[in-house]
């Protein structure tokens, strides 16, 4: 099938016969509950201050029937209306809410009407939009749901129930959005596999919604060039919400000597290359993400400019160290150390090592930019691990920039899980320097 005729009608008719868990729904399928959950006296304090979650222990009961994905009505204990949102027996969220507006109508326009607010949110704060976060789940007010945009596939991950049954719909309010833009999406991709989908009772899905296409799509972002892979790379494929500090670093590159570890598919190295960086040493451990980022170094025409080392980040520092290597760029960007809140203590020691032996090989006057991208890691703990590595390392950090993820994984300040990635850039020297 030609690319340009694979148009919102012929997705539209796949949406339709979508399947999900095992049956079929179509796309009048909005399935809405005679239903209320009722609070607790004290519950919903998270719904209360703007969030959009409630808790299994916060609900005293409910009164009619539902299956597990409905849309329901939620009351406060005295009978106060709070809202409507989809219901899951199996989550510890219990509710997770889509408005407050208890007179709201939740069909098809209302559901058109977010999705084109999330879009034009888009195009309004993002430089370029050819490749962004289209839906970022509570943050534009659909709970569960992340939807990326590379070029002209879309890759859909739907972490909650009631979301995976509103998928045909959103999904075919978010093609007809977006060609009415004149953006023509020749495919679909899902990636709803993170761990957390179990926890909604949901088996992990991924796979092509609608006719298959080559998975391996070409991008370009800042100026550079890369090969994406839907299907078996990281997350939904790309790290796009590290774009604007991708930039950041590039701006201070220029002439550097850069050390940039977790490289991953080589991002935040072809950044340096491309703001003129003298050499760029890239290291991961994975020889597949290293594979993929030697070919978006030579579709940049970078080869000559960046090596690739394959190795345990932590030891090849120490290595480094031992071999009395420095660098006026050293860059860190590691996976999340926590995912858990009970986790936190021990993650806080492994970015504050991370952190000290990075420190150790920026030269006088040279750059750390460094980053968290787990949200219960949040900034004060961040920048308190970072003094403490610094003084550990023996240097002096004067902070250049302290940023987030690009706006269209917009921050939410009702949802604290919204904001994750802390990235700072720190000028860098002798702790005797004042």
């Amino acid at each position: 099938m030609h690319l340009r005729k694979f148009k919102l009608s012929r997705l539209c008719g796949i949406l339709l016969k979508y399947n999900i868990n095992k049956g079929v729904i179509t796309i009048s399928a909005i399935s809405i509950a005679d239903a209320t959950a009722v609070l607790k006296k004290g519950g919903g304090r998270y719904l209360k201050a703007g969030g959009a979650w409630i808790f299994d222990n916060e609900i005293d009961s409910v009164r009619g029937s539902f299956n597990d994905g409905d849309i329901i009505s939620v009351e406060d204990f005295d009978g106060f209306p709070m809202g409507k949102g989809f219901i899951n027996s199996h989550s510890k969220i219990r509710v997770r809410m889509l408005t407050r507006d208890r007179t709201a109508t939740l069909d098809e326009d209302f559901f058109e009407a977010r999705v084109r607010e999330a879009w034009e949110y888009r195009k309004k704060v993002m430089p370029d939009a050819s490749s962004c976060r289209v839906i970022f789940s509570e943050a534009d007010r659909l709970p569960g749901l992340v939807v990326d945009k590379y070029e002209d596939v879309l890759v859909v991950e739907a972490d909650a129930l009631g979301i995976k049954r509103l998928l045909p719909v959103i999904l075919m309010k978010l093609l007809k959005v977006l060609e009415a833009d004149g953006i023509i999406i020749r495919g679909i991709y899902e990636r709803s596999d993170a761990p957390v989908v179990r926890k909604e009772g949901m088996e992990p899905t991924t796979g092509f919604i609608g006719e298959p296409f080559d998975t391996k799509v070409p991008i370009s972002e800042n100026g550079v060039k890369y090969i994406v892979d839907v299907a078996e790379g990281q997350k939904t494929g790309f790290f796009l919400d590290q774009k604007l500090n991708r930039a950041a670093v590039a701006r201070l590159a220029n002439g550097a000597e850069v050390l940039d570890c977790f490289t991953h598919t080589g991002s935040f190295g072809l950044n340096a290359a491309m703001g003129g960086a003298k050499h760029v040493t890239s290291v991961d451990i994975s020889d597949k993400a290293l594979a993929q980022a030697r070919e978006n170094a030579a579709l940049n025409g970078f080869s000559d400019r960046i090596d690739y080392v394959e190795a345990d980040v932590m030891d090849y520092l120490t290595r480094l160290q031992a071999e009395g290597k420095s660098y006026d760029l050293v860059i860190l960007d590691p996976p999340a150390f926590t995912k858990s809140r009970d986790a936190v203590k021990s993650a806080t020691k492994g970015y504050r090592k991370l952190n000290t032996e990075g420190l150790k090989l920026v030269r006088d006057g040279g750059i750390l930019a460094t980053c968290s991208c787990s949200h219960f890691m949040n900034p004060a703990l961040f920048t308190k691990t970072l003094k403490e590595a610094a003084h550990a390392a023996g240097k002096r950090i004067r902070q250049i920039e302290f940023r987030t993820q690009a706006p269209d994984h917009p921050f939410l300040w009702a949802a604290d899980e919204s904001l994750y990635l802390k990235f700072l850039i720190l000028e860098v020297r002798p702790w005797q320097q004042y």
